[in-house]
């Protein structure tokens, strides 16, 4: 069982990350999907989605679910059925999830990629980071502020927000591995702590809604 890392954020928060390494034989076993998770995973085409899909399914039985403690509301955020909150990624060979009993949270795996450059300024001004020391440092922070954003849109799950204009990313060093971000969406004001790690060219970015504001 490939859990490449598990990370205890406090006492009602929980990160597990998978390296997908296995078949999709293997991953299949002991699995059981509701009739909604097998139409989605049946329609499927890339093996490595499959491979994706299950390997979350194992994520979750390290915290006594299964695939039926989950679903996922109108706009494909997901929930559990007792009432903790949860958030999924997945990116190419990694997945994880993040489980908190108290906090709303998100979670985001991307691949740094040099595709970021070009899209950079659909996210976040992109003049902020032109002070940075070399490319590679560029693709690195976008990355993190990529999947901050991402984990926030998460979190709120209401479609219609902008990455650029609605979530705030406040500054950061690579060495702080955190920072801090914000909502402003139609007079609605949320703020949310963001913590960071990179590992393999891959960056994971999680957040959690800070109660109260």
């Amino acid at each position: 069982m490939p859990v490449y890392k598990t990370i205890t954020v406090n006492k009602d928060t929980s990160i597990a990350i998978w390296k997908v390494e296995e078949t999709e034989e293997f991953l299949s076993k002991g699995v059981r999907l509701s009739e909604k998770c097998q139409t989605r995973f049946n329609g499927m085409k890339s093996e490595m989605h499959r491979r994706a899909f299950l390997s979350i399914r194992h994520l979750l039985a390290l915290y006594g679910y299964v695939d039926h403690d989950l679903y996922y509301d109108e706009v494909g955020k997901p929930h559990l059925k007792d009432g903790n909150f949860i958030s999924i990624t997945h990116s190419h060979n990694f997945t994880a999830i993040i489980i908190s009993k108290r906090e709303e949270v998100g979670i985001d795996i991307e691949k740094q990629r040099e595709k970021i450059l070009r899209i950079a300024h659909k996210f976040t001004p992109f003049e902020e980071y032109k002070s940075l020391a070399n490319v590679e440092a560029v693709i690195r922070k976008l990355t993190i502020v990529w999947g901050a954003k991402e984990s926030l849109y998460k979190i709120y799950g209401q479609q219609g927000i902008s990455f650029l204009h609605h979530i705030i990313v406040a500054d950061f060093l690579f060495a702080d591995e955190k920072t801090t971000a914000e909502i402003l969406y139609k007079g609605d004001h949320t703020n949310y702590d963001v913590n960071f790690m990179e590992f393999e060219h891959f960056t994971c970015v999680y957040a959690i809604k800070i109660a109260g504001k």
